[in-house]
């Protein structure tokens, strides 16, 4: 069984909390801008001094509303400014936050409320205040002046009640109740205490993290923040002192990178390949030579990266990628703002050559690994100690280990301690101390992490052979043209696939190869043309396996998976079960 751990470079006091930084940063600079809100098409700064009062004052409206030490408080919105206003500010009276995704259908939003125990939710939109209609919760609504009426609420109180409520907090005390996302069955509650978040926050900050998460340095957060990875690298930033902007509209984000200029960008993988097909799709539009010079920037920055890890470039290289840089680098550059130092991908796989295609053009990506169970990242890559394809090695006071049958076994500060009201759950996740992940992976003599797959999704056909379909997947849906893809085979004769077309890149391939416009992907999923360029893809991705674990047919969806419709979670996951039994049909249709 192979094993390896790092030491911590910091501490967590017994008396320490998340929510005490908020005091430290108004005492020691209260200048100094924390947030950038988004108000009248501007950008307004947050100073630490103002966000102070804000935290108090919005904590004095809670404890006015009857908000106890040690409640749960539900906080139901998008990505925005409020939502880390109120974070901290249910920490200050005391409680505990229950964050739930915005996009979480009534029946998911009414079993977390229940299952917590919530005294109060906060919401953004009227929708969401409808979900707990009958609930008999009492509910603020964000877009109604939920900030405004709470601190009016709370004015006849003194400070110090909030002042007291902080003291009183200790590490080991819940900070928040996080449910799972759900792919199988019905989420589980968190137990992640103030140590759990201190613990992942500090161990981002003691690593290389730090060069960018400092007091002046900008990020824009637009993932999910009820999400444990997009709330821990927030926290850390704010716990730094650094400024932070926030953005919901995944459409719109990249006009806010050269709006706010951020220094650093945390997301998923399909936001950075998203960022990749745009280019390559833009310069396609400017007809063959621009193309064409894209295809060869793409190459040069791919091979500079690689070259980087095997003694360093060649004369001839660095030139090829000095020219590249002027024509194409420079100008993805500034399509993040310009000041882009590097990015952090987590919440699933980063393919390879992404990662060296985004390194090549100067920003490199740091993928990380982690759990909600582990409160984010277990593991990272950092500069000065990085393998492209690996997930790093754990952060400071952790440790990984592999199980004998493959499985990824994790210990550390950042694990959580068990499953709200489900202890049946808990004694099976622990393996004496260390937590099963249900991802397998492999470890190698460094201590850099590589995750070959998921325990629980493991196909096993009817030969009897067992088919990781993650890698499978992650492959295809590296290609331009792939919006998603899912690998089936289970108790059958032999492995197949289920593929979406990416729409945009859908309009272009058609005008490409003389496809009308107006044909959708329903009338060409039997085109040979089109077959035949996802027939490349599924190649592509066999020739990482075996003859036995390859797909032999596939199927082309009429739409694509969405989190709208329940097959897709907030961070992009697939909910393998869901779409399997809606699907059902045309996966039968694979084997006749």
């Amino acid at each position: 069984m192979r094993e390896f751990a790092t030491t911590a470079q910091f501490t967590v006091a017994d008396d320490d909390a998340l929510v005490r930084s908020v005091y430290r940063h108004a005492q020691e600079a209260p200048q100094r801008v924390l947030f950038s809100r988004p108000i009248g098409g501007d950008w307004v700064d947050v100073t630490a001094a103002e966000f102070a009062d804000l935290v108090v004052g919005v904590a004095k409206g809670l404890i006015a509303g009857g908000v106890a030490r040690g409640d749960r408080v539900i906080l139901l919105s998008a990505t925005r400014f409020e939502w880390s206003l109120f974070d901290f500010a249910i920490w200050a009276a005391g409680a505990a936050s229950v964050p739930i995704y915005d996009s979480s259908s009534a029946d998911q939003i009414r079993w977390i409320a229940e299952d917590s125990g919530a005294v109060t939710a906060i919401v953004e939109t009227e929708r969401h205040a409808s979900a707990f209609d009958g609930s008999g919760l009492s509910v603020r609504q964000i877009d109604d002046n939920a900030v405004g009426a709470l601190i009016a609420a709370g004015a006849h109180l003194d400070d110090a009640e909030v002042h007291d409520r902080v003291a009183a907090i200790r590490a080991d005390d819940l900070a928040s109740l996080v449910y799972t996302s759900g792919t199988t069955g019905r989420p589980k509650g968190c137990i992640l205490t103030h140590r759990n978040f201190l613990s992942e926050v500090r161990g981002i900050l003691s690593a290389s993290v730090g060069e960018v998460a400092r007091p002046g340095n900008r990020m824009l957060t637009f993932l999910p923040l009820a999400h444990v990875l997009a709330r821990a690298v927030s926290l850390a930033m704010f716990e730094a002192g650094g400024a932070q902007a926030h953005w919901s509209n995944f459409s719109t984000v990249v006009g806010q990178f050269a709006r706010f200029k951020p220094h650093t960008i945390l997301g998923v993988p399909r936001v950075f390949e998203k960022v990749r097909d745009s280019a390559a799709h833009s310069a396609a539009q400017g007809g063959a030579v621009k193309k064409a010079i894209f295809g060869l920037a793409e190459t040069t920055a791919v091979r500079y990266s690689e070259a980087l890890d095997a003694g360093g470039p060649s004369p001839v290289l660095r030139a090829k990628h000095w020219v590249a840089d002027r024509l194409v680098y420079s100008k993805l550059r500034a399509a993040l703002g310009g000041e882009c130092w590097w990015a952090i991908s987590g919440g699933g796989a980063l393919m390879p050559s992404l990662g060296h295609f985004f390194r090549g053009v100067g920003v490199p990506i740091y993928e990380g690994y982690g759990l909600t169970e582990t409160t984010a990242a277990h593991c990272v890559n950092i500069p000065g100690a990085h393998k492209m394809g690996s997930v790093g090695r754990p952060l400071g006071g952790n440790s990984v280990r592999i199980a004998a049958d493959g499985e990824i076994e994790l210990r550390g500060g950042v694990v959580f301690g068990g499953y709200w009201h489900n202890e049946q759950a808990t004694a099976d996740t622990f393996d004496e101390g260390w937590l099963r992940t249900g991802d397998l992976g492999e470890l190698d003599e460094d201590g850099f992490l590589t995750i070959t797959g998921r325990k629980k999704d493991l196909l096993i056909t009817a030969g009897g052979k067992n088919v990781s379909p993650g890698p499978l997947e992650d492959r295809m849906r590296s290609h331009a043209l792939i919006s998603q893809a899912v690998v089936v085979g289970d108790a059958r004769p032999f492995i197949a696939a289920l593929l979406t077309v990416d729409p945009d890149v859908f309009a272009l391939w058609k005008t490409e190869n003389g496809k009308p416009a107006s044909a959708s992907v329903a009338d060409l999923s039997e085109d040979r043309d089109l077959r035949a360029a996802l027939q490349q893809v599924v190649d592509d991705a066999n020739s990482t396996v075996s003859h036995s674990e390859a797909i032999k047919k596939f199927t082309i969806l009429h739409r694509d998976l969405t989190e709208a419709d329940g097959e897709m979670t907030a961070t992009l996951k697939i909910k393998r079960k869901v779409v399997t039994e809606r699907f059902g049909d045309e996966i039968d249709a694979l084997y006749r």
